[in-house]
């Protein structure tokens, strides 16, 4: 199944900590990365005062199911430190599933397509470059 995934980082080394994830997902056997988007940095959206981010895109082909997607990129966000302390605040990386193919999923911890992608230049741009390559 093609899906996107959005990644983020705004504490530490932003570009080494996307590089990892990148790293990290490529050494799961059941995720094939296609393409990676440019890094573009950004300004906080929500949440308490931070610094900037570094935001890009990533294409996958992948065995997994929906949630076992969720669970690996959870545990890559567990690995390079991430803290849910506060809510859009500041994080070590930031991995989102944009979409997963053309499956629509409305549950409570997995909402797919994304549902604030759209309004989001920090996930449409790196998006558009990977859709319209």
């Amino acid at each position: 199944m093609r899906c996107y995934i959005g990644v983020g980082s705004n504490l530490g080394d932003r570009q080494r900590n996307i590089e990892q994830a990148i790293e990290m997902l490529k050494a799961n056997k059941g995720i094939e990365v296609k393409k990676v988007s440019p890094l573009y940095e950004t300004d906080p959206v929500e949440g308490p005062e931070q610094p900037k981010y570094l935001n890009g895109a990533i294409e996958i082909e992948t065995k997994l199911e929906p949630k076992e997607l969720l669970d690996v990129i959870h545990d890559i966000e567990d690995l390079l430190g991430r803290k849910r302390i506060v809510r859009n605040g500041p994080r070590t990386i930031d991995l989102d599933i944009l979409t997963y193919g053309d499956k629509k999923i409305n549950e409570p911890d997995l909402k797919i397509p994304h549902p604030r992608m759209a309004e989001r230049e920090f996930v449409q741009r790196p998006l558009s470059d990977l859709t319209n390559a």
